[in-house]
């Protein structure tokens, strides 16, 4: 991996495009094409977290015509981000033959972390529950073994992964398996932010085993760190309120969901993919 992914904040993707784009320069006097066109196949994914995508099209237009001279990891890059291009711009079918290539290449090359986000991909554009899981588990399983260290990253995601594939599919025991091992691997690597949402996703998973009484409990705990560091989660909001009304305590959620819907609505993906899941905290947090 680039020395340049350390300035990635996905969580804020206007700042990361700021950074990437002031490395420019440097890069171009270095005459460094592979490194130049790495950045900005990055500088292309922070366009489409903006969902300014007619902009991260141009970029990896011009990232295609200099791919030749670029080298395999680039090309890689190029198509990992192409085929994130179209699946976040709501064409997935468009995206699986990059992400493919890609997998096929970053395979051939040894590019091991590159392999991994392939078929991570593949697992989220693939139609089919068991095609998501079969492509989850070639991921895990290449990044387990992998003697590449820079893949250890991976493998939080793609229990956490995993369990959201069981999960939409009902099994929710064993869908809590894998977001059990999700919370192992987020506290190994120590990042609290990981931690917490690996937190969150078990709290999720027990409300739907109808362990409603412990789920609230944990959702409490997360409300408690969050309000300390003055960051409200619309996320956790949404859990409270939908934990009371399971407890028919109806009174006592409407206000959770009204602050989830005021944070939650504010989300650009969210209001470009969950539009009824919005409207939903909406009505809930005026009592109707």
């Amino acid at each position: 991996m680039e020395a340049f992914d350390e300035f990635w904040d996905y969580d804020d993707p206007v700042a990361s495009e700021g950074r990437f784009r002031d490395l420019l320069p440097d890069l171009v006097a270095q005459g460094d094409e592979s490194q130049r066109v790495q950045l900005l196949t990055q500088i292309a994914r922070t366009l489409g977290l903006q969902r300014k995508f007619d902009d991260a099209r141009a970029v990896l237009a011009e990232v295609e015509a200099r791919l030749d001279a670029a080298g395999d990891r680039a090309r890689v890059r190029w198509l990992l981000e192409t085929g994130r291009c179209h699946n976040s711009s709501g064409s997935p079918e468009r995206s699986l033959a990059f992400f493919l290539e890609a997998w096929e290449l970053a395979s051939e090359c040894g590019e091991d972390f590159h392999a991994v986000d392939a078929a991570h991909m593949l697992a989220i554009v693939e139609p089919a529950p068991e095609g998501r899981l079969a492509w989850t588990m070639r991921a895990l399983e290449l990044a387990e073994s992998s003697d590449d260290g820079r893949v250890g990253k991976w493998p939080g995601s793609l229990h956490n992964n995993i369990g959201w594939t069981w999960h939409e599919q009902g099994d929710y025991e064993r869908a809590l398996e894998h977001f059990r091992k999700a919370y192992t691997w987020r506290e190994r690597q120590g990042d609290v932010g990981t931690i917490r949402i690996a937190r969150w996703c078990i709290a999720r998973c027990l409300r739907s085993l109808e362990r409603v009484d412990e789920a609230l409990a944990m959702q409490r705990v997360l409300l408690e760190e969050y309000q300390a560091e003055d960051e409200p989660d619309g996320y956790v909001f949404e859990e409270l309120g939908e934990c009371l009304l399971l407890l028919g305590r109806e009174g006592e959620a409407r206000p959770w969901f009204a602050r989830a819907h005021a944070e939650l609505s504010a989300d650009p993906w969210l209001q470009a993919e969950e539009a009824d899941r919005l409207a939903r905290l909406e009505r809930l947090g005026q009592g109707r």
